[in-house]
């Protein structure tokens, strides 16, 4: 039975309900009692996760430098979503099939090559690596050693068909970008053995950097290494004159380096790499696990004894 709503005691309690029913804000209610907080609606996403979490990055930060050949060239007009799309997906095929180490400019490697001029079908060379260039499938690295005092470069495309294997014989890092400088330099920085045994880092250990500072030799040089600005170099200032050092500070720009438009211009936003290291993160996560089964197998050695 309805209360008699001429008298006023029943005013409070109906305008209370009627606050509460219409959605009313609570600062036009007549009412004494303290007007509930609002809980927002926790939103979740597809996997069933609550949206509003901020989620930490699965994708380690080293994949933009050991995998730099799945970053598109930063010039726009070379760009090409669709091409870069499936070229990403024909290297991830190619790593499927042959193991593709962690390596950088400075590491010592042995490529095995087809070769059928070979008496084994296979040719097989131990270097340095000195340039790292290019983006997808026409990524490509040059190495160099120096045999019977004969200086030899061999430039491999990273995801050639006729490479067979590539092993990381010592795994660092130098200072500069490139060592093509090493043209220029004594023979002994760029001397290594071509039956040099591995050196096998233990897991979880930072890549080293090999801060060595090379000599070079008087002139001629490949290029006017003066007007780059070396770290690996110890001997510059000795073969150059005045005359080059004042050429040398025409043509610098040192205020680049505080130029952001133009950095940006010359990389790939961080936005972009997260997008594309998020679309290939669990084919390579899988392909590095696979490779640390195997090495772990390799290292086994069976005792020929039993106790």
């Amino acid at each position: 039975m309805l209360p008699n709503l001429g008298s006023t005691r029943f005013f409070p309690r109906i305008l209370t309900t009627l606050c509460t029913l219409e959605s009313v804000p609570a600062g036009r209610c007549y009412s004494t009692k303290p007007a509930p907080q609002a809980v927002p609606a926790a939103t979740t996403t597809s996997t069933g996760k609550p949206s509003g979490v901020e989620r930490k990055s699965m994708i380690p930060p080293n994949y933009r430098f050991a995998y730099q050949e799945f970053l598109p060239d930063p010039k726009i007009e070379w760009r090409n979503s669709l091409r870069e799309k499936l070229e990403r997906k024909d290297m991830l095929d190619r790593r499927a099939n042959i193991d593709i180490p962690e390596f950088y400019v400075g590491s010592v490697l042995a490529v095995t090559t087809s070769d059928q001029h070979a008496e084994n079908k296979t040719a097989r060379f131990v270097g340095i690596c000195i340039l790292r260039e290019k983006s997808g499938l026409r990524h490509r690295f040059i190495l160099r050693n120096v045999i019977d005092h004969q200086a030899i470069e061999i430039s491999y495309d990273l995801y050639d068909p006729t490479v067979h294997k590539i092993e990381v014989l010592r795994l660092e890092k130098r200072l500069d970008d490139h060592l093509i400088y090493l043209r220029d330099a004594l023979d002994e920085y760029s001397t290594f053995d071509i039956n040099m045994e591995p050196e096998i880092l233990p897991e979880g250990t930072p890549v080293p950097v090999n801060d060595v500072k090379v000599v070079l030799k008087p002139h001629p040089w490949y290029a006017r290494w003066e007007r780059h600005n070396l770290q690996g170099v110890a001997n510059i200032e000795e073969h150059t004159n005045e005359r080059r050092r004042r050429k040398a500070a025409l043509v610098a720009t040192p205020w680049e380096k505080y130029d952001l438009m133009k950095e940006y211009r010359r990389s790939i936003p961080e936005e972009e790499q997260k997008e594309i290291f998020t679309e290939i993160y669990s084919t390579l996560h899988s392909l590095e696990l696979q490779r640390k089964k195997m090495k772990r197998k390799r290292t086994f050695v069976k005792p020929t004894k039993l106790a």
